[in-house]
C-alpha cells in the first residue's frame, strides 16, 4: 500500500448540488494550497470551484485521507497566469521539484482563517 500523500477535494457539484470529491497531486506554499489541472477548464472539478468556490479538502493518505491534514473549509480560486504570474510561476516550480510536472491550470485554495 503506498503512503504517498494526496490531497482530497470536494466540491459542491454545478449541475446537480451534490459533493464531488477528487484525489489529487497538491503542493503547499504560505498556508495555501494549490492543485495543477491538466483538462484546464475542462475540469469538472475547476467548473465547480468557478461556480461556487467554497470547497473543503483534508491532506493524507488512501488509507487515511486526513492523516496530515483534517478536513479543512476553504475558498478555491482559479489562477489566470497574466492576472497571478508570481504565484503561478511559485507553483509551478514547486510542482515540477515534487513531481516533474507542471502543466495544466493552477487553482489555489486558502483555507478559513489564511488572510495575505
Amino acid at each position: 500500500m503506498s503512503d504517498e500523500t494526496f490531497l482530497y477535494l470536494t466540491t459542491i457539484g454545478r449541475k446537480s448540488g451534490e459533493l464531488r470529491q477528487i484525489e489529487i497531486w497538491f503542493v503547499e506554499l504560505e498556508g495555501r494550497y494549490y492543485m495543477c489541472s491538466e483538462g484546464r477548464e475542462r475540469s469538472h472539478w475547476v467548473q465547480n470551484i468557478g461556480q461556487n468556490p467554497q470547497v473543503t479538502f483534508s491532506v493524507g493518505t488512501r488509507a487515511d485521507q486526513g492523516a496530515s491534514l483534517p478536513l479543512t473549509s476553504a475558498k478555491g480560486r482559479i489562477l489566470h497566469p497574466d492576472q497571478d504570474q508570481k504565484v503561478v510561476q511559485a507553483v509551478a516550480s514547486q510542482f515540477d521539484h515534487k513531481y516533474q510536472w507542471s502543466e495544466g491550470l493552477f487553482v489555489e485554495l486558502t483555507p478559513e482563517g489564511v488572510t495575505a
